[in-house]
């Protein structure tokens, strides 16, 4: 019987912690992309966005099958960057795991982001949070858009994540699973991505 090997592989041409500055530079740069990609979307209009932006001055401009209820305003936005990973199962690449830091905006480092899809905050609170579908894919070379609504918030205490209602996975760069199969089962790929998330609280307003 053959045996299953476990091996990890960064899709990158060096190790991802050498090249994440370049990396988040790169991302930075790509947004404007991605927003000419939107409005390519959206037939080239931005008035199909959902409202929200005119209420809350911190949401970002979406699609609607993601935009966040009204009742809900953007408590915290974090710059994410890291890897998405994937495992070749023998047929697929399956779901991916992410593994991330979340930047303020002043560049600081706030929370982690892992399985579960879960959120850490330096503080201790965690989130975990569940896809709401339908996704939107914006750009075809980057993972999709989405909105989680929040199952379990705050736990470990108070903090950024506590009484957190949703998040929006939103400006994605890269992210996605190969294009080739894996060489063998077990076998791993780290996929380098960027994101922003915006946290959503819920307010009486």
């Amino acid at each position: 019987m053959m045996k299953e090997r476990s091996t990890t592989t960064t899709i990158s041409e060096m190790p991802i912690h050498r090249r994440l500055g370049g990396f988040v530079l790169g991302a930075l740069s790509a947004r404007k992309a991605t927003v000419g990609a939107l409005a390519m979307l959206l037939g080239s209009s931005l008035t199909p966005l959902f409202a929200q932006s005119g209420t809350d001055n911190r949401a970002p401009e979406v699609p609607d099958e993601i935009a966040v209820e009204a009742g809900n305003k953007v408590d915290f936005h974090g710059f994410g960057v890291g890897v998405q990973i994937y495992t070749w199962n023998g047929l697929s690449w399956g779901p991916a795991v992410p593994r991330a830091t979340l930047f303020d905006d002043e560049g600081n480092v706030v929370a982690d982001h892992f399985a579960g899809p879960r959120w850490r905050s330096n503080s201790g609170s965690v989130v975990l949070g569940a896809v709401v579908q339908p996704t939107v894919i914006v750009d075809t070379n980057a993972i999709p858009w989405v909105r989680l609504s929040a199952v379990d918030a705050g736990t470990g205490g108070s903090g950024i994540f506590a009484e957190t209602t949703f998040i929006q996975r939103v400006n994605t760069t890269g992210g996605k699973a190969p294009f080739v199969d894996g060489t063998f089962v077990l076998y791993v790929v780290e996929v380098p991505y960027t994101a922003d998330y915006f946290f959503y609280r819920a307010t009486n307003d």
